[in-house]
């Protein structure tokens, strides 16, 4: 089984902007199984404490595996994640075990991308579409591509592990890993991109 890399094909300092060309990017996809997830990382209680205002329906959870490792016990139920009516507000709780990830995860397409995007402020945070069917156009030696067929659009960061923050957004497309053939995999993206008036403008994550 393959798994997905991913290509910036967009860039630019606006997040609605960034959020309607990523949703054109899904369009250009099958999006009959497809469905929505978002995730910021909150480095203050009170952006903790803002989020679970603002995404009532969000869940936290703190994102250190050494610190998994370290307490397999998970006292504080942040492992394994707390919904934001259960999350404390208590300063004291919160504050040994930031930075805390919010999260929403596999929802209908269009129900949470532009509350999430429009609330998220300057925190590094993402939005990925999952469950897409890339197209067939055997003309180009393209074939449907269904298990690695994503988007994804990465809020004032420019990784998925959001730790390379910026002041900027940048989506990107996922397409099947070919480790033999690279320049089919850039093929595939760069089609796609060029759907939606795009081009590849960087290099491949994994």
């Amino acid at each position: 089984m393959s798994n997905p890399v991913s290509y910036p094909v967009f860039r630019t300092t606006d997040p609605a902007v960034a959020l309607r060309v990523a949703r054109e990017l899904v369009a250009a996809g099958d999006q009959q199984y497809a469905q929505v997830s978002v995730d910021v990382e909150l480095r203050t209680v009170r952006e903790v404490l803002r989020i679970r205002q603002a995404l009532p329906d969000s869940w936290f959870r703190k994102e250190d595996i050494e610190n998994w490792a370290q307490g397999p016990s998970d006292p504080a139920g942040l492992h394994g994640g707390i919904h934001a009516s259960e999350l404390s507000s208590d300063p004291d709780f919160l504050r040994p075990h930031l930075p805390l990830r919010a999260s929403m995860e596999y929802r209908p397409v269009g129900s949470i991308e532009e509350d999430f995007a429009a609330s998220v402020g300057s925190n590094a945070s993402e939005i990925w579409w999952s469950g897409l069917i890339w197209p067939d156009v055997p003309d180009n030696g393209i074939h449907s591509e269904a298990n690695n067929a994503r988007v994804s659009l990465l809020l004032n960061c420019r990784t998925e592990d959001l730790d390379e923050r910026t002041d900027d957004h940048t989506v990107f497309v996922h397409v099947r890993r070919r480790s033999r053939d690279r320049e089919a995999e850039e093929r595939h993206a760069s089609w796609l991109a060029e759907q939606i008036g795009q081009s590849v403008i960087g290099s491949r994550q994994e």
